[in-house]
């Protein structure tokens, strides 16, 4: 049982050699390209109305883009603080999951791990996770986060001063450049057809509820498509196994060998 523990806790390698240059150029592909959206993040959020400090402070603290962009989308629509920042936390709840994962994969020390929690995104998972070893993981895992961190707040400060310099953002349609990102991002994810259902009844909820609904508040009640279309693909699967395991109509009785 020792042994099995131990093998859970520190999945051992496959073996599989990975050259660093190899891994430092896909990590960096993905800083890289991740990284400039933080510009539209700036305009956006200044756009929304928050100060440069705010908007930058943002970005330096807080490090996830879904979330800020959910976050600033929500204050521009004219929702509650509160409400805006109840939906960026739920966003952002997926990351803790994601620690759970890397925590068994990259094994670090203890004293690392509350500044490597800052750098659990989705793009330093997704690289963390397609390496064959546990170094290969690490390493992909601090090229990711680092430059992905430095470029997001960089380009977030400059998106930021380039709103405060043209004005009016909504006058140069700069304001349709957050959701733009943000779909982008999302669009490679959905890959399989639960996945799909979902974004699309979220959309749908989103988009029917934001003439009945406060500012925000639809963008939460977006969030039940997921329980909803599993519960949906839950109750199809369990009723196609009854089917299934039920005997056919006017199916002849089997004979046993004895009754023969």
């Amino acid at each position: 049982m020792a042994a099995e523990q131990a093998v859970a806790v520190n999945p051992p390698d496959t073996g599989e050699e990975k050259p660093d240059s190899a891994v430092v150029r896909d990590a960096l592909g993905v800083g890289v390209a991740v990284g400039l959206s933080g510009f539209a993040f700036g305009v956006t959020s200044a756009g929304s109305g928050l100060t440069l400090l705010q908007t930058c402070v943002l970005s330096l603290l807080v490090f996830t883009g879904a979330s800020q962009f959910a976050l600033v989308g929500a204050i521009a629509a004219g929702g509650s603080p509160f409400t805006a920042a109840a939906g960026a936390f739920f966003l952002g709840v997926r990351n803790a999951f994601y620690g759970l994962r890397l925590s068994q994969l990259l094994a670090l020390p203890r004293a690392v791990r509350p500044f490597a929690a800052q750098w659990v995104i989705d793009e330093t998972t997704a690289v963390s996770l397609a390496q064959p070893t546990r170094r290969s993981a690490r390493l992909g895992f601090v090229v990711t986060g680092l430059s992905l961190y430095v470029l997001w707040n960089l380009t977030t400060l400059l998106g930021a001063l380039g709103a405060e310099a043209i004005g009016d953002t909504a006058a140069w349609g700069l304001d349709a450049a957050g959701p733009a990102v943000f779909l982008a991002l999302l669009a490679p994810m959905l890959r399989t057809t639960t996945e799909r259902l979902v974004a699309g009844l979220a959309v749908l909820l989103g988009l029917g509820l934001l003439p009945v609904l406060p500012a925000g508040v639809p963008v939460l009640v977006a969030a039940l498509a997921a329980p909803a279309v599993l519960w949906a693909r839950g109750r199809a699967l369990g009723a196609r196994g009854r089917a299934q395991d039920a005997p056919r109509v006017g199916a002849p009785d089997e004979v046993s060998e004895e009754d023969r």
